[in-house]
């Protein structure tokens, strides 16, 4: 049975957005990468993560500005990640 890497489905070129970015910047970084999820942090340091729904369960649906909260307030910051190197099946 062939177990596939990791490397053979992950995109390469990946768009992320900063904790201190606002929700609207996250917004438009999915618009613009057709994406629901982006990664939060800077060069290799993963902050978190921060979903579509995120944005409009846990921060519209309240109320909130989605020009000045900040992405950090509302992303998920227990990541599990995984490198190039591993198999999906692992």
């Amino acid at each position: 049975m062939h177990k596939t890497l990791v490397s053979e489905l992950m995109t390469e070129t990946v768009v992320r957005v900063g904790a201190d970015d606002n929700l609207t910047t996250a917004a438009h970084k999915m618009k613009e990468a057709d994406c629901g999820v982006l990664p939060v942090g800077s060069g290799d340091d993963l902050q978190g993560m921060i979903t579509d729904r995120d944005i409009v369960i846990r921060a519209l649906a309240e109320g909130k500005n989605p020009a000045e909260a900040k992405v950090g307030d509302y992303m998920t910051d227990k990541v599990y990640a995984c490198n190039e190197e591993d198999f999906l099946e692992d």
